[in-house]
This record gives structure tokens, sequence and C-alpha cells, in this order.
């Protein structure tokens, strides 16, 4: 049977209610991808690189962790304690369909100083150090093409210095940290102003991406 346009509105109708009623994200209960790709990237405080990631048109999915360390099963108080490799990160799943690793990294950059090598921000230490964690040799081409051509970009007077690693096991953290910007909006906020983040990524590319 043939179903008008009326009825295959009503149809996405009742299948956004469902969704709300079970409070499912609608997107999400239609058919994934058939093929996804990962990315990890840790570039400070990991709560303040994820609102950008989960924006982006073609992320499925996002977890802050850790990844650089060999430690298993790291806590934040571990890592806090500098006493590891591990860096603050984000894992992204994303479909390669519709976002290329190329664009994730344009996102990466406007969410941190890619000049500053002992942190970011007010955020200083080994596991707030910036990387990019490749996986594959295309990933480490493509990040490096990438890097190159930030540095000429002019926006910088500084050298960019991110490192480019290869990728290790990431660990998710606690579930506390998952999406804080939601979790707890004014600390958040807050934190992200207090740190000189969002006035370095106005002064660098303007409105805060």
């Amino acid at each position: 049977m043939r179903l008008s346009k009326i009825d295959n509105m009503k149809l996405v109708h009742l299948l956004v209610g469902a969704c709300l009623l079970l409070n499912v994200d609608p997107l999400l209960a239609q058919d994934p991808p058939a093929t996804t790709k990962t990315a990890v990237f840790a570039g400070g405080c990991f709560w303040c690189i994820q609102p950008a990631f989960d924006k982006a048109p073609g992320v499925i999915k996002t977890t802050v962790g850790y990844c650089g360390g060999t430690e298993p099963n790291p806590t934040y108080e571990l890592v806090g304690s500098e006493k590891t490799n591990y860096r603050e990160s984000i894992q992204i799943i994303y479909d390669p369909t519709r976002l290329s690793y190329e664009q994730l990294l344009d996102i990466y950059w406007k969410q941190i100083d890619p000049t500053q090598s002992d942190g970011q921000f007010t955020d200083i230490g080994p596991s707030y150090r910036a990387a990019i964690f490749y996986g594959s040799d295309e990933e480490k081409k493509v990040a490096e093409l990438s890097k190159e051509k930030l540095g000429h970009s002019g926006k910088f007077k500084k050298p960019i210095v991110t490192e480019i690693w290869p990728t290790m096991k990431f660990y998710p953290a606690e579930d506390y940290h998952q999406k804080y910007y939601q979790q707890n909006p004014e600390h958040f906020k807050a934190f992200e102003h207090g740190s000189g983040r969002v006035s370095f990524q106005k002064k660098t590319w303007g409105d805060k991406p």
C-alpha cells in the first residue's frame, strides 16, 4: 500500500512522539550508518572540547576520557596526579560520508591554543597537553598537513606545537564527566570563561566556534 505525503508525515510525528516519550533522541532511532570511524584528540580540559563536536553534523557519539598512558583503567585522580602519560581526551565516533577527518581537525584546532606546550590555558600539566592521536598512516598524513596549513594561516605568531602521536587504548572517564556542559551548565560556563579559553577563541576566530 502506497502512503500519501500526509500519511508519511503522520508516521514521522508518531515516531518523534514515541522517541520523546521514551526519552530517546530521534536521530539515534534512525538506522546507523553502514560505516563509522573513530578519532581521538587531547585538548586540555575535556569538558570544554566536547560541546563543539557534539554539535557537528556527522558526529554520532562523543566520549571524554583518557589516552596516551599505559596503566590499566585510569581514574581522574590518577591522571590528575600527573604521574602517568595519560591526557584528558575525547573519542569521537563519526559518519565519514558526512564528516571527514580533515573537517574534524578544523573543529579541533578552534577549541585549543595550538601554540601552548605546557597544557591548555590555565590548566597546566602533562595531562592537559594537546595531542592528535592518529589511527592510521592516512590519518597521520592528514593531521600533519592540517597542522602545517594552520601554521601558515597567519592566525598565530608562535609555532604550532600540538603533538601528533599514534593512538593508544582509550579509557572513558567517569560518568560525571560525560557531557559536563549539560550536567552542570552554570559551573561549566563559569569554568570555560574563567580559564581564558572563550576569550582566546573569540580573539583568534571571531565568534566562538
